[in-house]
Order: C-alpha cells, then structure tokens, then sequence
C-alpha cells in the first residue's frame, strides 16, 4: 500500500507521537487541527484554541472574488497575529485565474504559513457558482485551479479540503488526491462525506484510509470527531498523518487538550467546571468585542452562548437570555450573574 511505503515515518503509533509533522516546510507540533469553519473559526475562537493546543488553525473561508476586490469585510476574515502560527488561510472559487490572483493577493499581503482550497463546501450558495465542493464535478476545472494557486503562492505550500464526490454515485477519492498530488499540494484533508449529504449521515472514515493508501502526501482526517476519543479511532482505523476538529469543538476548545492527552497517552485533564466553562466564555466574548467592535461582536457570540451554556441546571433559561439580549451591557451583567454564582457554589463545596 503507498500510503504505508513512505520515506516518512507515521506520526501515529501505539500511542505516541514519533516524529514533527510537516507540511510543505512547516513544521506542526500537534496532529490535531481545527478546521476552517465559516462564521465560526475568527480571530478569537483561533487564538482560544491554538492556546489549548490546536497544531493548526485556519481562517473562515474567504471569496477569490472578494479578496482581488479588496473587500474589507473579506480581508477582515483574514487579518491574523503572529501567536496564531502556524495558520492557514482557505479560498475558494470557480475561477483559475481568479483563484491564482487572489493567492497571490494573500501571500504578498498576508503572508500565512497554508493556503487551503476550499473543495468541500456543501452549501447551495457556493455551489451554484462552482466553487466548493462543486469542483468535485469536473477533476479538470479542479486541476486547473488547483494548478493555477499552487503556481501563484510560490513558496508557501498549498493544501486542499475536499469532500468524497457530489453524490455516492461520483466518489473522486483515489484520482482526485493523485491528481492533486501531481501537481504540487502539501496535503489533502478530507471529510468523508458527499456534498449531497451535506452533514447528515455517517463520514465514511474507509475513504480516508483510501487516500492515505493512494499519496505520499500527508493526509488529514475530518468528520464525526466528536469526542477527544474519535481522534485516537480516527488515527487507528485510517493511517491518516492529523485529525481536523470542527462541530466538537463547539464551546469546547479543551477538546484539543484532552485529544493530545488521549494521543500521547498521558493524564486525561480534568473536565472544566461550571465556572471555568462560563469564564472561558466571558474571555472569549471579550475577545471577539475587541477584534470585531460591539455590533459584529455580540451577533457573532450569540451562537457561542448557546454552545457553552449548557449541561448545568437552569442552563436554557440563561442561554435564552443571553442570546435574546438587545445590547452588550445585557449579556455582560447576565454573564457575570452566572458566573458569581457557580463561582460561589464552587466555594461552598470546596469548604464543606
């Protein structure tokens, strides 16, 4: 089997990380990754978890077409500090020469250590203008992008996330990741699911162990990595060389932590208290007002608020506060409500 034949020894094995991945020249500490995650994986979720111990992280994906016209909304999305290293950036368009543009655009102006295509958004929006997973229907346009962005961005390695074909009747597996091997990608990582599953149904983790069996190339795994446990089964039943978190890192960011400690084999951390959870979130939030101003801010944490606010007695009731709140002032003082109080509650256990 290729995938097993390599010059480079697996990073997976009984338990223990053997060797420094890389990808292109970039040496990646962690095999544990998150993923680019549209309205999700900004400045403050990213840097929140690169703390925790996310090998890499990645922007939201951004338009070809937005970056060449120097939207600044767009360009805002991929605005990042030097703390959040190694980071990826992930474009996507229909467009070779657009794509080849916009890759140009980001390393001469934004200078990431990845620039990922986007070939596995499933959402309509996407791809009714060919971009996303849509390219999964014609191998050539996608070689052509693909070409066209590898030549652009020179010396920064170019990886792609892709999906396992449009529909179960177009599984691209095997010839997608030779053909993008060929051409010069670092790295492929794949969520093993159609882009007419979108996200129901079960990832078929066997077309992961596919690709690693078909390219020399380091190849990341994503989908239904749902508990830190996944990561570790993942690794076993595939071969791949990282795992790439999405949805389980959802007001979870000690996932990454706890995935490294079952890889590694160490002490499993305790789980966050009540407490820690609430004041991880009161951070995050404050982060998110410093990087996007109060408007964008609050929009955007409402959906967090729902993912760390739960699993505690009364946790809906205050989730429907915070999330209804007409102003920062309301979800501030509704926040350090509950945290005063669990931070009490705390208190009083530990005497008694």
């Amino acid at each position: 089997m290729k995938g097993q034949s390599l010059g480079q020894t697996p990073l997976w094995m009984k338990g223990k990380l053997l060797v420094q991945m890389k990808i292109g020249s970039v040496k990646i500490d962690s095999p544990v990754f998150l993923a680019p995650m549209a309205g999700v994986t900004d400045y403050a979720f990213r840097i929140i978890c690169k703390e925790m111990g996310a090998g890499v992280v990645y922007s939201e994906f951004v338009s070809a077409d937005g970056i060449i016209r120097e939207n600044q909304k767009t360009l805002n999305l991929i605005r990042f500090k030097e703390k959040e290293r190694p980071i990826g950036i992930q474009i996507f368009g229909s467009s070779p020469e657009v794509m080849a543009e916009a890759a140009r655009y980001v390393v001469a102006n934004f200078h990431p250590d990845i620039l990922d295509i986007n070939y596995g958004c499933p959402v309509p929006k996407v791809t009714k203008r060919g971009a996303g997973s849509a390219a999964l229907k014609d191998l050539c346009l996608m070689g052509d992008i693909t070409s066209a962005v590898v030549e652009a961005a020179r010396d920064v390695p170019v990886t792609v996330k892709m999906r396992a074909g449009w529909n179960k009747n177009s599984i691209v597996v095997p010839e997608a990741g030779e053909r993008l091997e060929k051409i010069g990608v670092k790295a492929i990582t794949l969520h093993p699911r159609t882009t007419v599953q979108s996200f129901a149904g079960s990832a078929d983790w066997s077309l992961i162990r596919e690709l690693k069996q078909a390219v020399s190339i380091p190849v990341i795994g994503n989908g239904d990595v749902s508990a830190p446990e996944s990561v570790v089964e993942m690794f076993e039943e595939t071969g791949c060389d990282a795992v790439m978190v999405g949805r389980g890192a959802f007001g979870n960011p000690w996932f990454f932590k706890q995935a490294l400690s079952v890889v590694r084999q160490a002490p499993f951390p305790e789980l966050p208290s009540v407490s820690e959870r609430l004041e991880m979130c009161h951070r995050h939030f404050a982060l998110l007002l410093e990087d996007r101003g109060e408007h964008w801010g609050m929009n955007l944490m409402r959906k967090h608020f729902g993912w760390y606010i739960r699993g505690f007695p009364g946790a809906a009731a205050v989730r429907k506060n915070l999330v209804t709140a007409q102003g920062v002032s309301d979800m501030k003082r509704e926040l350090d409500m509950l945290l005063a109080m669990h931070t009490r509650k705390s208190l009083q256990a530990g005497l008694a």
